[in-house]
């Protein structure tokens, strides 16, 4: 040893001797540099409500947006009853959006604040609430929905109170403690909650910014205005005052009572035109297609051939009394709206529904659940209980209780939905874009990962490629982008991964949803099934045969022996015209598994309900691609 030693420190050795085995500084070795494309799907909530949602306060939601961003990172939150809550996996961002309209009234309320003395409408409600019994909640719920249901007409009765203002830095300061880039995006948002006689013309706002643009305005509320037109004013002053980006989110058509796709302008009613069909989707480039209160992509009246179409349906009455009507559901779904977008951009030039999907859960316990054995419901009275009341409280009917309309829209809803956000990096910014530039896909709760290229030069063999993505972008377009420009004999054709979410369901089948304008100026629809799991084959369009069902309903369990792992293909469309509008999204549906209340059974040992289905096929659906001729 001594001997080695000794002969290996004899030789001098000089550290510039041996040189450098690196290149030069200036060169680009990482060959990512330059790759600015979306590489990683995040999924989040764009819709959650806390205690500082006057609705959701005034019927028992205790929670904070502090409570929400914990929830949300993955952290134990006790519910507002008192239950022990935590998700299975993280969200990768998230949004509070708690209503504008007397944002903070019940916080000021249990805080006995100051915000509210001068006010005699304030002062009889604090009267009414102090109590804190669940009659004087009740009652006061009415109190203050009676004022919030009157809209502009009727007026802010605290018009003259600070009480938004400093609620709105309270959720904005939230937001900013808790936003981590790189690791968790907490996005600055509400919801103006419009609802002229009772309709949901509902829209949620996302701010791209920080605290410090957002704190420059107080959220426009339907106090305000009950009109998109008039919101689009705001959000456009927003941004020229603060230098910042805005966009909004509409919601739950289906209880929109016919308006929220509405042929007519809502103050005017005077027909929409190639000026509001431009601004609408300047400040609107998306749809909330799923959630608790129903799912909207597609109604069984409206695409009779389609076999998945009844999914989540509520489609009786609003939130006001006027009764539901078969001529009001065109106006009310996306794949209807979508179609008939097409036929106002043949007409005018612009198309006013030229919108992406994502799925959110609009619930109003602070708690942004979608997991449907991990259910905490739409609002706190719902949460986890064996008493039947979790699926037979009404949501709709607490303001109209004589409205028959109101008796379908209960407790029982879909534990739907989340938004998946195709981005380069988990940053406000990343994600704010990738949202407005239509790269999104909703999901009813499920973390299925869906990617989707289309454009004229893609064949089968590029399913494989080990570039599959970089190849993508620069020969084609993602979900939500346009194909034009095509030559003669051109046929667009659609790369597609679906890839099932790791702690959930096997993949039965994945669809592609074509709709078109014929040359008679009618709008068409057809549902291609394009991949299928077991083995099936693919006949005129359908998978052959159904997949099975494996779920155990005394039990609430499944198992993963039928449907795929992951489905892959390469689609070109048979029925392809070049003269003719088109757009297409990609659908993916799981294997049979327990829908929520199935889970609620069979863990308080109780009958389940009987008037839903106890099992169900939770999906996705991708932002269109659309084809313009020319």
């Amino acid at each position: 040893m001594a001997a080695l030693v000794c002969a290996t420190t004899a030789i001098p050795i000089n550290a510039q001797d041996v040189g450098t085995l690196s290149p030069s500084p200036d060169t680009d070795y990482v060959p990512y540099l330059q790759h600015d494309y979306p590489d990683q799907v995040l999924f989040g909530d764009t819709h959650l409500h806390t205690a500082y949602s006057a609705d959701a306060g005034l019927t028992g939601a205790t929670t904070t947006p502090d409570d929400a961003y914990r929830f949300a990172k993955g952290q134990v939150v006790t519910s507002s009853n008192g239950i022990p809550a935590r998700l299975q996996r993280p969200l990768d961002f998230l949004v509070v959006s708690d209503h504008a309209e007397n944002l903070g009234l019940y916080v000021a309320l249990d805080e006995v604040s100051s915000l509210l003395e001068g006010n005699d409408w304030a002062v009889g409600l604090r009267d009414i609430f102090a109590p804190r019994t669940k009659e004087a909640m009740d009652e006061a719920y009415v109190y203050w929905g009676s004022a919030f249901s009157s809209g502009p007409s009727g007026g802010d009765p605290l018009a003259d109170s600070p009480l938004v203002q400093t609620m709105w830095n309270r959720i904005t300061e939230a937001a900013e403690q808790h936003n981590e880039p790189g690791a968790f995006t907490a996005l600055i948002g509400y919801e103006w909650t419009s609802g002229p006689d009772g309709n949901n013309l509902h829209r949620n706002l996302i701010f791209r910014d920080s605290k410090a643009e957002a704190d420059q305005v107080v959220p426009f509320s339907a106090y305000d205005s009950d009109d998109p037109e008039d919101l689009w004013d705001w959000m456009e002053q927003y941004e020229a005052t603060t230098g910042g980006r805005v966009l909004a989110i509409p919601h739950n058509g289906n209880l929109s009572n016919g308006l929220m796709f509405d042929d007519v302008t809502l103050t005017d009613k005077t027909p929409i035109d190639a000026d509001y069909a431009k601004r609408r989707m300047r400040w609107e480039p998306l749809y909330e297609v799923t959630q608790i209160k129903g799912d909207g992509e597609a109604h069984p009246m409206l695409s009779p051939d389609d076999a998945f179409a009844d999914y989540g349906t509520w489609d009786v009455g609003s939130f006001g009394p006027e009764l539901k009507t078969p001529d009001m559901l065109p106006r009310e779904y996306a794949r209807e709206a979508l179609k008939r977008g097409m036929a106002y951009e043949a007409e005018l030039g612009a198309n006013p529904f030229k919108f992406g999907m994502v799925g959110s859960t609009d619930s109003h316990t602070g708690l942004s659940t979608a997991q449907e054995d991990n259910f905490f419901g739409k609002a706190p009275m719902v949460e986890p209980t064996g008493d039947a009341l979790r699926w037979e409280e009404e949501i709709t009917g607490r303001l109209t209780p004589d409205d028959p309309a109101d008796d379908q829209i209960h407790g029982i809803g879909l534990a739907s939905g989340v938004a998946a956000v195709w981005a380069r990096e988990n940053t406000r910014e990343a994600i704010w874009d990738s949202l407005n530039n239509k790269e999104v896909y909703a999901t009813t709760g499920t973390r299925l990962r869906v990617r989707v290229f289309a454009g004229t030069v893609f064949g089968a063999d590029d399913l494989t490629r080990s570039d599959f993505a970089a190849y993508g972008y620069d020969n084609g377009v993602p979900m939500g982008g346009d194909l034009t420009g095509f030559n003669e004999g051109d046929t667009p054709g659609m790369l597609i991964r679906a890839l099932r979410d790791p702690d959930g369901a096997n993949i039965d089948r994945v669809q592609v949803i074509k709709g078109w304008v014929d040359a008679a100026g009618e709008t068409q629809e057809r549902v291609y099934d394009v991949a299928c799991s077991d083995g099936r084959s693919i006949n005129d369009g359908a998978c052959d045969g159904n997949v099975g069902n494996t779920v155990n309903v005394a039990t609430a369990t499944y198992t993963n022996a039928i449907g795929a792992l992951f489905l892959e293909t390469f689609w070109e469309d048979p029925d392809f015209d070049p003269a003719l509008r088109a757009f297409y999204y990609v659908r993916v549906l799981e294997i049979p598994t327990p829908r929520w209340t199935t889970y609620d059974a069979a863990f308080f040992g109780i009958d389940p309900p009987d008037f839903v289905e106890p099992t169900h096929q939770e999906r996705a659906y991708t932002s269109p691609i659309w084809y313009t001729p020319g």
